[in-house]
């Protein structure tokens, strides 16, 4: 039985959004999460022979950033060795493949918008596995789209949001982080533009970014949500929101200081819109709130 798709990772955060999306779009697919182990190379290719998919997509990923510190081995294995697996499977059969990666290859010390051609220099234990996932995909595969994004939030599992929404309702002040920047990004809208490289059946192979458009701090995002949610019904005014500086909130690893990312190449190269990140934001809080996205 053949498939059009092939999608790993289907029950996180991104894979819920894509599985959703292929749903509503009639797409013949098959879904696999951790029933079929990217680590397991025979699993992969049982599994492939067995769906003959066009398309593998791969939304899984090991993602506990402070937590790789301690657990790099098994880091590695996701985020290094699976992704080799799903990319000698995709050569064996003929298929393509996409795969998200992440803004945490960069070292962030770049003042501007970093480019997919920017030197990789990851400051922690998942960024570096995320590296070298990718340097393995391409060396499995010449049919690869990676996709790097950043700050992925969405109804389906923990995020940024979920938690500071969650904060506002039981605090009276929090204080967020005012000196690391990059993008917000919809998980819904990183899914249709996964979407959109495949339909449109996209030969231009290699690596992309794609986050929500415009550049933010940590704290400005937070009172961004404040307002939004406040504006929706779902929290009051009484949590007061305090800027601190990444040395006042320290974490076992380290973080990229500026995590923006260039939309240029996706958006020549595959046609891909990328709209601001406040529009993101507004759907995210309306469909909490059970009211109708404004798009």
């Amino acid at each position: 039985m053949s498939a059009a798709v092939w999608l790993i990772g289907s029950r996180g955060m991104l894979g819920s959004e894509v599985e959703a999306l292929l749903a509503d779009r009639k797409i013949p697919f098959v879904a696999t999460d951790r029933e079929c182990d990217i680590t397991d190379l025979d699993a992969l290719r049982s599994f492939a022979a067995a769906h003959e998919p066009a398309w593998l997509i791969n939304c899984s990923a090991y993602t506990a950033v402070d937590k790789a510190e301690d657990e790099s081995e098994l880091a590695f294995r996701i985020n290094a060795s699976g992704v080799e697996n799903i990319g000698k499977v995709a050569a064996e059969n003929g298929a393509r493949v996409i795969h998200i990666s992440t803004d945490y290859v960069f070292d962030g010390e770049k003042p501007g918008a970093y480019r997919e051609d920017d030197p990789v220099n990851p400051l922690g234990v998942y960024g570096r596995s995320k590296a070298e996932g990718e340097g393995r995909l391409k060396a499995a595969t010449d049919r690869f789209f990676i996709v790097r994004t950043a700050w992925l939030y969405g109804t389906h599992g923990a995020n940024f949001v979920a938690t500071m929404l969650r904060l506002f309702r039981e605090r009276d002040s929090i204080g967020v982080v005012d000196d690391q920047w990059g993008s917000p990004t919809y998980a819904p809208d990183l899914a249709g533009a996964i979407a959109r490289i495949m339909v449109s059946d996209s030969t231009a192979y290699g690596t992309y970014h794609f986050t929500n458009e415009g550049r933010t701090s940590w704290y400005r995002f937070a009172c961004e949500i404040q307002r939004e949610a406040r504006a929706a019904g779902l929290v009051d005014d009484r949590c007061r929101i305090d800027p601190l500086s990444t040395e006042q909130y320290p974490t076992k690893a380290r973080r990229p200081k500026n995590s923006f990312l260039s939309k240029e190449k996706i958006r020549t190269d595959l046609g891909v819109d990328v709209r601001p990140w406040e529009a993101g934001l507004r759907d995210y809080i309306s469909e909490l709130a059970g009211e109708p996205k404004a798009h």
